[in-house]
């Protein structure tokens, strides 16, 4: 009998892993259990609000780079999405990880915050193009779709991972979210963004971001995006700081409508 039991259960959680949409869509009490579930086991990398954290994209939005349909943030939260850091169900520390239904609770609480696309563009995507690659000079720092520097993070696909809140923060305080008080995964990014100043052997002030580093070695790009390698006892000196080497742009500099614009060019190309 208690054989017979289980293989039930198992068909009927096999049944629920397998559906195309929310079996607990219509259930007005799965999002509220699916808040309390998110909170203890996204919220860490996804925010409180499922708005983006450090390393988690931003859930509130109609359009998810891996998938918008039931099924597809099912198999995202049940198997995790290789090649990112969003692990396997389970697999994060927590415990023994979630139910299929548990699951289902955190996509209808995810349904339930979710936010259509604005009608009106933040700004104007052409113009912020223009002064990606001009005026503004992020591209000096910043790559988009293979174009651009390498000192600074990858911005092709941010448009999709962070807020435009996040993304004017980012801008207008490059250094708010590197700060030393935080986990690194709620960091804006990485480790390797850590900003480091060396003084070589000859006396040679070398300032630029940490790319790997052991208890003997470091390995760094400055500025000029040359990379070196150095063993830490033969340097002079070294300061590793999370201030980012990103400057401040405030509204003298760029003004909020050009913000707007930039915002917009990278929302358009996140979104294609």
């Amino acid at each position: 009998m208690l054989g017979v039991l289980a293989l039930a259960a198992f068909l009927i959680c096999s049944a629920r892993a397998e559906e195309t949409h929310n079996p607990l869509s219509a259930d007005p009490k799965a999002a509220k259990a699916g808040e309390f579930e998110f909170r203890i086991n996204c919220a860490f990398c996804h925010g409180l609000a499922a708005r983006g954290g450090g390393r988690g994209p931003d859930l509130t939005r109609a359009h998810k780079r891996h998938g918008d349909s039931d099924a597809d943030l099912f198999q995202n939260i049940s198997q995790g999405i290789p090649g990112t850091v969003m692990p396997a169900n389970g697999t994060n520390g927590q415990g023994v990880g979630m139910t299929d239904d548990e699951i289902w609770q955190i996509i209808a609480y995810l349904r339930s915050v979710q936010v259509q696309a604005p009608t009106k563009p933040v700004g104007n995507a052409a113009h912020g193009q223009e002064l990606f690659y001009g005026d503004a000079n992020c591209s000096s720092c910043h790559m988009v779709e293979g174009k651009g520097g390498r000192l600074g993070p990858d911005l092709t696909t941010v448009g999709t991972a962070r807020t435009v809140e996040s993304l004017v923060e980012s801008v207008r305080t490059p250094s708010k979210r590197l700060a030393w008080g935080l986990t690194e995964s709620t960091k804006e990014f990485a480790q390797e963004y850590e900003t480091v100043t060396v003084v070589t052997p000859d006396g040679h002030e070398i300032k630029g971001v940490t790319l790997n580093e052991d208890q003997f070695s470091l390995q760094m790009m400055d500025t000029a995006e040359h990379i070196h390698l150095f063993e830490k006892d033969k340097l002079r000196s070294m300061h590793k700081s999370r201030d980012s080497l990103m400057p401040v742009y405030n509204p003298t500099i760029l003004s909020d409508q050009d913000l707007n614009d930039i915002v917009a060019f990278l929302l358009s190309v996140a979104t294609k």
